[in-house]
């Protein structure tokens, strides 16, 4: 019978069975879409990747990114893991691997830099796909609705709940505190109603909710629902993470700004982890985004396909 060999990985994390956890198929040559998509299911992990030779030889490799219901284009946590987890390889598809990599998606290049210490490597810095694009603003009911909360939790003096993307798009939401961040639980039937009013490619409707720090504005606690995607919460989710600095950095009033950025997330749900994010904004735009974590193994085995 053939198989497939897999890795996981605690993403976003220095401690084994913290973070966000991430199962690699590094070489996912002779599967076919329904088997990923099956073998994503199995795993029921927020995603699974599998890892094929770049259609431009220039790049390092085609990743494919699954969660327990669909393919998506880009997502922060599975790139950062496929990157470990080729990091501990000396070759890809017959080529000697370089500290920089290049990954094929959906959403487009995505550049990665392996962070090494005395042992090896230790995690990865990848760069956002696309440029910020916000969308359409949502009702703060609705999002108070989705996760069950007080709709006065909802603060709006900043800015109202609105999708934002830099690869994957997410209703962010600002709260006015961590007892209401704590407090969120989410409704399945509200989800439903809110991605019928809200079709297109945020039809799933994932929330992304946070709360500043007052002594910090950039330090942020955060919480992501989307039982849509067969995730009730995700305990790390870089692109929700990059595409809420990119727009928080771009409404702030500085025209020119270099701006570090720490998430906290999981907490709630006991798998704490730590996503670092670097913005970059230059004439009131901003140019670049980064998203940096670690990660530690966890599993390896092989899969009959």
């Amino acid at each position: 019978m053939p198989t497939a060999d897999f890795v996981t990985v605690d993403v976003f994390t220095t401690e084994r069975f913290a973070g966000n956890p991430l199962a690699v198929v590094p070489d996912a040559r002779g599967l076919t879409d329904r088997q990923m998509q099956k073998i994503a299911i199995e795993f029921g992990y927020a995603e699974s990747t599998f890892v094929l030779p770049p259609e431009n030889p220039e790049n390092s490799a085609r990743v494919r990114i699954f969660t327990p219901t669909m393919e998506i284009p880009f997502a922060g946590h599975p790139n950062v893991g496929t990157a470990y987890v080729l990091g501990q390889q000396r070759e890809l598809f017959g080529k000697p691997l370089a500290d920089t990599l290049r990954f094929e998606e959906i959403a487009g290049l995505v550049e990665i830099k392996l962070l090494r210490e005395a042992a090896g490597v230790i995690g990865a810095t990848i760069r956002a796909p696309r440029p910020l694009e916000t969308g359409v603003e949502i009702e703060p009911g609705l999002i108070a609705g989705c996760v069950s909360i007080d709709e006065k939790h909802i603060r709006t003096t900043t800015h109202k709940p609105v999708f934002a993307s830099v690869g994957l798009a997410f209703a962010i939401t600002e709260l006015d505190g961590l007892e209401a961040l704590a407090a969120a639980r989410p409704n399945i039937t509200v989800f439903h109603e809110a991605a019928a009013k809200h079709t297109g490619p945020e039809g799933d409707f994932p929330i992304f909710l946070y709360v500043r720090s007052p002594e910090n504005p950039f330090a942020i606690r955060a919480r992501m629902f989307a039982p849509l995607d067969g995730i009730m919460e995700d305990p790390a989710t870089g692109s929700a993470s990059a595409a809420l600095s990119a727009f928080l950095v771009t409404r702030a009033p500085e025209k020119d700004a270099r701006v570090h950025v720490t998430i906290e997330q999981g907490v709630e749900m006991g798998r704490r982890s730590i996503i670092e994010l670097d913005v970059a904004k230059t004439a009131g735009t901003v140019t670049d985004v980064t998203i940096t974590g670690r990660c530690v193994p966890v599993m390896r085995g092989s899969i009959d396909v």
